[in-house]
């Protein structure tokens, strides 16, 4: 335990004097700001008693220091900053720092030392709801359970932060990067979120927007639970088990996200109806680039799914789905449909670009005069009864291939591209993703 509050320190130290060179580089807070009428100066010890005192509007600026304690914003539209080295200590305990009113901003802040109980969401920064448009802009956070906990805060804006977990041996006792419950509204862009369970966990909302973050190194990258008309854009996801888990949601826009060597799946889609899947690229997966388990009426078009286990694993019932215009790219399997309708992923006359399909084009339209085909008949044997495996070399087996390449539509059920695309489409250009230093005083806000 030494070595690693040690570690951690080091990492808070040099995250600390990152951020000071180059807030050297940038306009530092204008002497004329500083001088506002209704600006505190704040040093460790004073805390506490300022927030008990300040009234709203006001701004309170902590000098650098360890403030040690639970605290609790309860004064409307209150504007804290951090100078270089503010540091709130949660000493192991509860909640850090909660905002239990409307309006408040806290940027600058290195937030560490929240409590341990899931069951009390002990964390970093935490948000009820009564912090209507609260902004969290700007802040490292680290050595929490869960860093920043929106419960029920309506129209939340989490910018350009830094959250480190905790690496408890044990999965189901980490908490979450972000953890949101009910907050419509809320915007958790250009983040960077690492450790710990899960990056961006949501239940039970909506309208939310999660936006060019940067989440590595945990269990889900982002975590949909029971939550409509949201949107995920321009993030990147390396090294959890799954990028992109969507579970149990409706019209869901998946624009433009990338998955790079995570483990199990690049993208989840479970229970998942009415959605848009764009223009993601999704590459060095061990298990399934994409994974549809139950998912319907979706429209899967212009993504890149490349050097998986499995391109795409299509099962459970997924009805209505429009999956056109992708590139499957050198994967050790292109396509595993378990079912037993046909699929025509080309209907239209445009379908999928497949990178083992030798087709041919003799019109020079772009379209492969001859359809391509994933599976046959004993693929689908094996992975709906996996022990027939000990008879895939038997003269049935290579009866039933030979059957199937000579009278396919006989056959029941299976994956069909009618219109294969001789060459990939292009993958729109990556936004950079995770934190930038936001520029106290500036015009706008971070995020819009």
């Amino acid at each position: 335990m030494p070595g690693t509050i040690s570690r951690m320190m080091k990492r808070i130290a040099a995250a600390g004097f990152a951020l000071a060179v180059a807030l050297a580089a940038l306009p530092a807070f204008a002497d004329d700001e500083r001088a506002l009428a209704g600006e505190h100066i704040v040093g460790a010890g004073e805390l506490a008693t300022a927030l008990k005192s300040v009234a709203p509007g006001e701004r309170l600026r902590l000098l650098p220091g360890r403030y040690r304690g639970r605290f609790t914003v309860g004064t409307p539209d209150l504007v804290i900053t951090g100078e270089v080295g503010a540091i709130l200590d949660g000493g192991g305990q509860g909640r850090v720092l909660t905002i239990d009113a409307p309006g408040v901003t806290v940027r600058g802040l290195i937030v560490i030392g929240s409590g341990a109980s899931l069951e009390h969401e002990d964390a970093g920064i935490f948000l009820t709801r009564q912090a209507t448009a609260a902004r969290i802009v700007g802040n490292h956070l680290a050595d929490n359970l869960i860093g920043i906990d929106v419960k029920g805060a309506r129209d939340a804006l989490v910018a350009d932060n830094l959250i480190e977990g905790r690496t408890y041996p044990h999965m189901n006792e980490r908490g979450n990067g972000v953890q949101v419950w009910n907050a419509p509204g809320t915007r958790i862009v250009h983040n960077e979120i690492l450790l710990g369970r899960d990056g961006i966990f949501v239940t039970t909302s909506k309208r939310n927007l999660f936006a060019f973050n940067r989440i590595h190194d945990l269990r889900f990258a982002i975590h949909y639970m029971y939550t409509e008309h949201s949107e995920v854009r321009g993030n990147e996801s390396r090294r959890n088990n799954i990028g992109y888990a969507l579970m149990y949601s409706r019209d869901i826009r998946v624009i433009g996200n990338r998955s790079i060597g995570d483990r199990d799946h690049g993208l989840m889609l479970n229970y998942v109806d009415r959605s848009e899947i764009r223009d993601n690229g999704i590459r060095d997966v061990r298990g399934k680039c994409l994974f549809f388990y139950n998912a319907n009426f979706n429209e899967v078009t212009g993504n890149r799914f490349a050097h998986c286990g499995i391109g795409i694993h299509f099962t459970a019932g997924s009805e209505r789905n429009t999956i056109i215009t992708n590139a499957f790219i050198a994967n050790r399997r292109q396509v595993k449909y378990v079912g037993t309708r046909y699929l025509d992923w080309g209907a239209g006359g445009r379908g999928n670009y497949w990178s083992d399909h030798a087709g041919f084009d003799l019109d020079g339209d772009g379209i492969s005069d001859t359809p391509y085909r994933p599976n046959d008949i004993v693929d689908r044997i094996l992975w709906s009864q996996p022990d027939a495996k000990l008879l895939l070399s038997s003269p049935a087996f290579q009866t039933l291939r030979m059957v199937q390449s000579q009278l396919p539509p006989v056959l029941v059920g299976g994956v069909i591209d009618s219109a294969p695309l001789m060459a990939p489409p292009p993958l729109p250009p990556f936004p950079p993703a995770g934190p930038r230093i936001p520029l106290p005083g500036t015009q706008g806000e971070p995020g819009t």
